[in-house]
């Protein structure tokens, strides 16, 4: 009975596997046809925009420049000398320092936000959402014209409120506290965006284990602490995998802050600003390339480490 049933077994898997697939429609095929012409356009821009600029610059890395001889192949020495330059890895340390300072700040002010309006108990929160948002819609170059104006010694409303009581202007541009001025600019920049992605998260969640936790007798702080910062993990792990990304992807704010404080920032003070100073200042692409190379290696091994805690965490609980 054993071998029968064996056998009918193996017999309807093999006339399953040997079943032709079933002709598609007409309907089918203009369904196919019209989703590959509607992602067409987006694989054009795709290889033209990040691809084959991505492949040039992997390219020009592996080159060097000389005043004797021209164009030369290089081989791996530019990413040698990327890792060995003092310039770039003090750089990379800085923006480090920026990572730890800032992103913290930014997010628990995010996440405090949005727990707020959340909540219910905010009063007029659509005009408080779109306010603490507003300032992600404003170009960050305008953001930093204006922090600029409002950090200058010499024309800032702060050093003239300080000249009035006859104190010494702030030194928000002095080397050892610009770094904190630009992080808040970045803050103000971007707490709103990072409040939309965790009020979203916020609001997917069932209503039901709310009430479960009330009718527990569970204070507001506590089903905040116990249900909704749980909730919003995968969220928070995002916006910290973002701004991984955008620290060390800085450039507008202390490349326009330069001018202000030349004693502070230097061409070299982000990474990004450096590769951009070598490739449009000293005319050496090819260095410049493989100083962009580095830094994204740096970004997705963070991203990856962060990746990573957190499914080990996700692993533990």
């Amino acid at each position: 009975m054993a071998t029968v049933t064996t056998t009918a077994t193996t017999s309807g898997s093999r006339s399953a596997k040997s079943t032709p697939r079933k002709p598609l429609t007409v309907a089918k095929k203009r369904q196919y046809r019209a989703a590959y012409v509607l992602v067409l356009p987006f694989f054009v821009i795709f290889l033209a925009m990040i691809i084959v600029p991505l492949g040039y610059a992997g390219y020009l890395s592996f080159f060097r420049k000389q005043l004797v001889g021209g164009v030369s192949f290089a081989g791996f020495d530019n990413y040698a000398r990327a890792v060995q330059d003092p310039a770039f890895l003090a750089g990379v340390g800085r923006m480090g320092l920026f990572l730890l300072v800032q992103v913290p700040v930014m997010l628990v002010l995010s996440l405090f936000f949005a727990l707020a309006l959340d909540s219910g108990m905010t009063r007029l929160a659509k005009f408080v959402r779109l306010g603490i948002f507003v300032p992600y819609a404003v170009p960050s170059v305008v953001a930093t014209l204006m922090w600029g104006y409002l950090y200058g010694p010499d024309f800032g409303p702060f050093a003239q409120l300080a000249n009035l009581v006859g104190l010494p202007p702030p030194p928000f541009l002095s080397p050892h506290v610009v770094l904190f001025s630009i992080a808040n600019v970045v803050n103000w920049e971007f707490v709103g965006y990072n409040m939309i992605i965790i009020y979203a998260a916020l609001r997917s969640i069932p209503s039901e284990l709310y009430e479960a936790a009330r009718v527990d007798g569970a204070s507001e702080p506590r089903i905040a602490w116990s249900i909704k910062i749980p909730a919003v993990r995968p969220a928070l792990i995002l916006t910290i995998i973002f701004s991984v990304i955008g620290t060390f992807q800085l450039f507008n704010e202390p490349n326009l802050l330069r001018i202000l404080a030349p004693n502070a920032i230097n061409s070299s003070y982000t990474p990004n600003l450096y590769a951009y100073t070598l490739a449009f200042v000293n005319q050496d692409a090819n260095y410049a390339a493989a100083i962009a190379f580095v830094l994204g290696i740096v970004i997705m091994a963070l991203s990856y480490i962060v990746q990573l805690w957190n499914q080990r965490k996700e692993s533990q609980s």
